[in-house]
């Protein structure tokens, strides 16, 4: 789970980038990083940290130009070296600067490919610079000695015959522009939008269309499955269906977790979705559950929120807000080790007794990755006067693995394989677990988009729909993701050819 942005303009970019990277800064708390473009020259800063804390006055001050992209990280396996931070450069042909959010999961043959058969070294560990070469590289075997635009979407088609996997990408091409990318199924979301100035249009895209908004520009929809769009240095825009597009089947998990509620994405709103999915809970209780006896439906701050209010008006049970959340504790999903995951929890939330005490209690969370939160939340909510806690997830039982670009724990750290329901609830100390089913889960999301053929569900089915992963590849995986097999590392990759405006 990364967060992309690019933008050309008619003045300077850099603060609009950086403000939607802070929009966007739940996609990724471990790095984030701007490049941008001025009369030929490209200016980098990137490295560890959230975006508040990489950029400074100085920096900002140093990233010159009308058309940039950013990106903002956390790693989906291995170390979190700030040399891995986004955007990755390369400087041949033309210097191309890019940031991804996914996962190839054929990164290691095409590493491969890439050395013996097109003599390109790489820095670092991620996958990300592997697309970015394998572009690179077929745009130095299709371009000429200026960039023409056929070139860059050859280039692109091209690359969508190597690569398998997840991505949503934006490029910046030195003498060209900006060129966004999607896979072919459209798994990672990438959104693109325009707003007027009197020196022409000007366009932005972005992993999620609140960025758009708080830019002040008008979504125009979402970079479909297999196209690219791309915009030139002086304002024109072109798109082409430049990769043949498979089944249109977008990542499901973004909807329960990981977007924003005031984004669309996919031409589906993520709130009225989340509330949809609050609605099937509320059937599934009524049906398995007629005679409940919840007193009040209480939320996990903040992504559960909208599925638990419409949970509580539907099932006529009182809601109360009874957590009160700590801003400035980062997503626990994300955070390495379950001592550190344990010990934020308690710091990240505290509750409101009066609102416990006594009570028969539905706890609502968007979904069950690890458990260790759902368990210490649970416990709170007895050591605040519970009388029962019940617990409820807006989403499936996350057993598998996610290998497009969402960093979930190997399979043995899902709290959920290998377990039944009943068995889960044991583990987590419910006195009671509701969880959604997958199919109420896909027609929560769905609704009325038929174009919308079906989901990226894997971590709740099992099916992996580039079909491409076998035990094997998961075996790997799993090498990669678990906690104990998670270190530390910083090793800075040389960067040739662009100003780096700052390492401090």
């Amino acid at each position: 789970m990364c967060g992309i942005v690019g933008m050309v303009a008619h003045s300077a970019v850099n603060q609009s980038i950086y403000d939607a990277l802070t929009v966007l800064q739940h996609r990724g708390q471990d790095a984030a990083g701007i490049t941008t473009w001025d009369a030929g020259e490209l200016f980098l800063r990137k490295d560890n940290g959230l975006v508040r804390d990489v950029f400074t006055k100085e920096h900002m001050l140093r990233l010159k130009g009308s058309a940039g992209i950013g990106h903002v990280r956390y790693p989906t396996a291995g170390c979190t070296s700030s040399a891995e931070a986004q955007p990755l450069y390369v400087n041949s042909p033309y210097g191309i600067a890019l940031a991804h959010n996914g996962n190839l999961t054929n990164a290691a043959a095409l590493r491969q490919q890439l050395f013996v058969e097109d003599r390109r070294h790489l820095n670092t560990s991620s996958d990300s610079e592997v697309l970015l070469n394998v572009l690179a590289t077929e745009l130095a075997d299709v371009g000429g000695l200026t960039v023409e635009e056929d070139a860059v979407f050859e280039a692109v088609r091209r690359l969508g015959e190597r690569c398998r996997g997840a991505y949503a990408c934006v490029a910046l091409i030195n003498g060209f522009g900006v060129v966004a990318f999607r896979d072919p199924m459209g798994i990672r979301p990438v959104v693109y939008g325009r707003r007027d100035s009197e020196q022409g249009p000007e366009y932005m895209l972005a992993s999620e269309s609140v960025a758009l908004d708080t830019a002040g520009f008008e979504l125009i929809g979402d970079i479909a499955p297999g196209e690219a769009v791309a915009i030139r240095f002086d304002g024109r825009l072109s798109r082409r269906q430049c990769i043949t597009p498979g089944p249109y089947r977008p990542c499901l998990f973004e909807h329960v977790y990981l977007a924003r509620p005031d984004s669309v994405m996919d031409d589906i709103y993520v709130y009225k979705a989340r509330l949809r999915m609050g609605s099937q809970l509320a059937r599934k209780i009524e049906r398995e559950w007629a005679d409940h006896d919840i007193d009040v439906v209480i939320p996990i701050p903040d992504t559960s929120r909208t599925a638990a209010m419409q949970l509580a008006s539907d099932l006529g049970v009182k809601y109360r807000e009874g957590f009160i959340k700590n801003r400035y504790i980062g997503r626990t999903f994300i955070m390495p080790g379950q001592a550190l995951r344990r010990k934020s929890v308690r710091q990240k939330l505290n509750p409101i007794d009066i609102e416990f005490a006594g009570k028969n209690v539905l706890l609502v969370d968007d979904s069950i990755v690890r458990g260790t939160t759902s368990q210490e939340i649970i416990q709170m909510a007895r050591d605040a006067g519970a009388r029962r806690v019940y617990f409820a997830s807006a989403a499936p039982p996350v057993r598998y693995p996610n290998v497009y670009g969402i960093d979930m724990p190997s399979a043995a750290e899902l709290v959920a394989n290998g377990r039944s329901v009943d068995e889960i609830a044991q583990v987590l100390g419910a006195d009671r677990l509701i969880y959604q089913d997958l199919d109420a889960l896909k027609d929560a999301v769905r609704h009325n988009q038929a174009h919308v053929e079906d989901f990226e569900d894997s971590v709740f089915s099992g099916h992996y729909v580039t079909a491409d992963i076998d035990r094997d590849y998961l075996s790997q995986l799993e090498l990669f993701r678990s906690d104990a097999a998670r270190t530390e590392g910083d090793s800075p990759a040389k960067q040739v050819g662009l100003h780096n405006v700052g390492t401090g």
